[in-house]
């Protein structure tokens, strides 16, 4: 198991400790997750996300290179863009799901944790000539999600970076707390909040920074979970995967068919998109108090089988069982009852519009 460089401070803070993307990282604290999840929800929380992949990509091919190698519209990133998009295969289904931001000199892919090896063997792959360099930043890179209403005033005073004026999707450059970052409007919470990318090395200084009392609340990736769910976020290796298309998973909003660039996975998207797709992720509430349907259950479409629950479980703000799964396109509609088999017994459950819970990232200046 790798470690990030704030272990010491997870297991000093009574943080219960699982292996996750060949990581040892913190699922929650002393506090547990409900209370971590409604801290970000009412609140600021702190997560130590220095898991995750950063591939870094410079040189003159750079922007046609990413263009290339994902789905989105990188022709559309101004410097201090982000945007959201996904690795694919040449059958259209994820590699991997990614964030792509762009600088003055460079562009940066942050990806899984668990899938950094094989998504930066695919990246490597696709390079075929292009005046590019490549470089897996991903063991020099700290990163620290602040999500929450409080965010932005937690940050605003240890920064000269104006960040109220950073708007959804965008990042500036500057220090945070003497730490130089580059701090980014994104998150994967539903909330308002912020994602900070230092130095590994001065990960410890920010942390301690924002988390503690009068600040936010140290959070685990057992409210990331919850929180993710209730905004209707996927997760890969649940909800996506290499069965999957963006089409299927109600992303078709990351593929530009027609960005003037050929991408992986192209044609493929292009005939399902002509032909239709043939089932649909949909988000969906147990019906039967006291059952809760997780990951990998069975699920029944008039007594026929056709799946498994993808993400399950009761969650702090809805106060329900909730889940996703997959569902026959037909019948991917609210108010659908279907069957999910729970301990040995089936449970009714009914298709809910997707988020859970309304969004409330902040959009400033577009």
């Amino acid at each position: 198991m790798k470690r990030t460089p704030l272990h010491d401070i997870h297991v000093s803070l009574g943080a219960k400790m699982v292996p996750f993307g060949g990581y040892e990282m913190p699922v929650s604290y002393a506090a547990g997750i409900a209370a971590e999840h409604r801290a970000v929800r009412e609140g600021v929380g702190v997560f130590d996300v220095s898991h995750m992949g950063e591939f870094e990509v410079t040189g003159p091919d750079r922007n046609a290179f990413v263009q290339r190698v994902t789905c989105n519209d990188v022709g559309a990133l101004r410097p201090g863009q982000a945007q959201y998009s996904a690795i694919l295969t040449e059958q259209g289904t994820f590699v991997d799901d990614c964030l792509v931001y762009r600088f003055e000199d460079r562009l940066m892919m942050v990806v899984n944790a668990a899938n950094i090896a094989r998504d930066w063997e695919h990246v490597v792959q696709q390079k075929r000539g292009a005046n590019v360099r490549l470089r897996d930043i991903s063991d020099d890179t700290g990163l620290l999600a602040v999500q929450g209403p409080g965010a932005e005033a937690l940050l605003a005073p240890l920064t000269p970076v104006g960040v109220a004026m950073i708007p959804y999707y965008h990042f500036a450059e500057g220090k945070v707390a003497g730490v130089q970052c580059f701090i980014s409007r994104t998150g994967y919470t539903g909330e308002d909040g912020f994602e900070l990318y230092c130095r590994g090395a001065d990960l410890e200084k920010l942390w301690h920074a924002l988390v503690g009392a009068g600040r936010a609340e140290p959070c685990g990736l057992g409210a990331r979970d919850t929180l993710r769910l209730e905004a209707g976020y996927p997760l890969y290796g649940s909800d996506i995967d290499a069965t999957v298309t963006p089409y299927e998973a109600g992303l078709g909003w990351i593929v530009k068919l027609e960005k003037g660039a050929a991408f992986t996975g192209l044609a493929a998207l292009k005939r399902q998109r002509l032909e239709g797709v043939p089932r649909r992720l949909v988000g969906f509430r147990v019906s039967e108090p006291k059952t809760v349907a997780r990951h990998g259950y069975p699920v029944f479409l008039d007594g026929a089988g056709i799946g498994v629950v993808r993400s399950g479980t009761v969650t702090p703000t809805v106060n329900a069982a909730i889940g996703t799964t997959y569902l026959p396109a037909a019948h991917a509609k609210p108010g659908t009852a279907f069957e999910i088999e729970v301990r040995g017994k089936r449970a009714g459950a009914e298709v809910v519009q997707l988020p859970f819970v309304p969004h409330r990232t902040r959009r400033i200046g577009g």
